[in-house]
């Protein structure tokens, strides 16, 4: 807690005025404080929630090209997705990960398998051919590859690549929120904008902090209304007018145990004729979408979208038992902030794509985000930077490259030290990758730190929960450097423990109290029973 102890310190600052404070730690918040702070602004970022806690840890962990515009016609916009992919996966190799997708067309659908494999080879061409070319199967070769897969009613199918995040959504962005405050942004989680008031050429914020309930003023050059699906409201809090508003898609996500054995995505066209997705998450698979509009963020799984997941999963895959509800270990549920320009909220909003789009307001020096996914952030995180610029902030390290993995140099040195100590013979039998490929995702250059933790005293490389992937010394590293403030952050956002292990699992384990001491010393027993509260 001291980090954030420190930094809510450092916002109450009398008389301190920030080049930008940036309202909501999504992933579209993230790479905005990421970006200005690596290019010299001074920043803060205030999230009522935790950062990422709500559309950015509920995504489909995928960082597509937008294959699916292709039947509206969107071509600008698939060619902007597919060099946006494709220069996340240059910028984060061992995060952003090339996957296969097979995709079967079932008898019937509303174009012939040739003809949507067709756009299949146009999508890899849009994509300057950066991944493995698609590959058109019969209905026998289907089956071969993935016996998993119900071929009945199959007509043909194809392969395809696109990109996932090995880890998790929540874990990437929250990467960036610390790769700003490694370049001095005064980021804390739990802490809401009541008021935001444009007063003698600056905005004055009033921010309550949601643990204690401690309220204090932020003053600000520039206000970025990074919110989510949040923006609206926010905005009328600042008496903004804007072009564009949000609709909202709910989507939810099943996660149950490993139903396929290979390493690739399994894509059908669901009954409602939308993508049906079956995604591998380590040792569990994720099933999912729906897309419901909806009037609110607020959301929750129903018993209608399970029973429509569950449905076609049983139907789509030929399983020796069905799935059952008793066999849902986990489910993720949010919506998607789609960004209409105009109207008055009524569109054909399956239409909608989630390409972002900044209204600004440069009298009041305000910005505020709509739409955008994972794929986009990058593109994101640069174009906020030249707009705060374009409203008199000075950026002195403007050319400062601001994401991307440590260099090459920084992971052959994690790598070989890692290799001189034999790190992957502290693997746990039955873990989803080694230990050393693992480190270095997660931590990337800090990932040394960890080592001669490891080196010191060999039992921070033991596990503390069973069925977790989390190292003692991790849980260490977490507790100085991630801002845990309740228990779910870390087993929800930093990690995704929550959404591979049944709850009824992880709150009797013996590691969870060890880990709550952890990260909350004297305070551990009333943050453990918080969470069973809450759960």
């Amino acid at each position: 807690m001291n980090l954030r102890n420190s930094n809510i310190e450092r916002l109450k600052r009398p008389n301190h005025v920030y080049d930008a404070l940036v309202i909501g730690g999504g992933i579209n918040g993230a790479v905005s404080a990421a970006s200005l702070s690596a290019k010299g602004a001074n920043v803060a970022l205030i999230d009522r929630g935790d950062f990422a806690g709500m559309t950015s840890s509920n995504s489909s962990n995928l960082a597509w090209g937008g294959i699916k515009y292709l039947e509206s016609h969107e071509y600008f916009l698939v060619n902007n997705l597919c060099k946006s992919r494709n220069h996340l996966m240059r910028s984060y190799p061992s995060t952003v990960k090339e996957i296969r997708f097979l995709t079967t067309i079932a008898k019937g659908f509303r174009f012939p398998s040739w003809f949507v494999y067709l756009g299949t080879l146009f999508y890899w061409l849009i994509g300057r051919f950066f991944t493995e070319a698609p590959d058109y199967m019969s209905v026998k070769t289907i089956k071969e590859r993935e016996p998993a897969i119900n071929t009945k009613n199959a007509a043909g199918g194809f392969e395809y690549s696109d990109a996932y995040l090995y880890d998790n959504d929540a874990r990437f962005v929250f990467n960036f929120v610390r790769s700003a405050m490694n370049h001095g942004c005064d980021a804390v989680n739990y802490v809401e904008s009541t008021d935001a008031v444009k007063r003698d050429d600056l905005w004055s914020v009033q921010a309550r902090d949601c643990i204690s309930g401690e309220t204090f003023e932020v003053k600000a050059k520039v206000l970025i209304n990074a919110c989510g699906p949040y923006v609206d409201k926010h905005n009328e809090l600042a008496e903004q007018k804007t072009e564009h508003r949000h609709l909202f898609s709910k989507g939810i996500h099943l996660i149950i145990d490993r139903v396929t054995k290979g390493n690739r995505i399994l894509a059908f066209f669901a009954s409602d004729g939308r993508l049906f997705f079956v995604i591998p998450m380590g040792n569990k698979t994720s099933v999912g979408t729906t897309d419901t509009q909806v009037d609110s963020p607020q959301v929750e799984v129903t018993g209608e979208d399970r029973k429509f997941v569950l449905d076609n999963i049983n139907q789509l895959l030929d399983l020796e038992s069905p799935i059952t509800e008793s066999d849902i270990i986990a489910e993720r549920c949010g919506v998607r902030p789609l960004a209409q320009k105009g109207g008055d909220g009524v569109a054909d909003w399956v239409k909608l794509s989630r390409k972002h789009a900044v209204d600004v307001n440069r009298d009041d020096r305000h910005l505020s985000i709509f739409g955008g996914k994972t794929t986009d952030c990058i593109n994101v995180g640069d174009e906020i930077a030249e707009l705060v610029k374009e409203m008199g902030v000075a950026l002195p390290y403007e050319n400062y490259k601001w994401y991307g993995e440590d260099a090459d140099t920084v992971k052959d040195k994690f790598y070989h030290q890692a290799k001189l100590m034999n790190l992957d013979d502290y693997t746990v039998e039955g873990s989803s990758e080694p230990l050393t490929q693992r480190l270095w995702r997660r931590y990337g250059g800090n990932a040394i730190e960890l080592l001669e933790d490891i080196r010191q005293d060999p039992r921070q490389a033991e596990r503390l929960m069973k069925d977790a992937e989390y190292l003692r010394c991790e849980i260490e590293h977490t507790a100085r450097f991630e801002m845990v403030t309740k228990l779910e952050d870390f087993l929800r956002r930093r990690s995704k423990i929550t959404q591979v292990v049944r709850n009824e699992d992880i709150v009797d384990a013996p590691g969870l109290k060890e880990a709550c001491k952890i990260f909350f010393g004297d305070q551990w027993q009333e943050k453990l029973q918080e969470y069973r509260d809450s759960i």
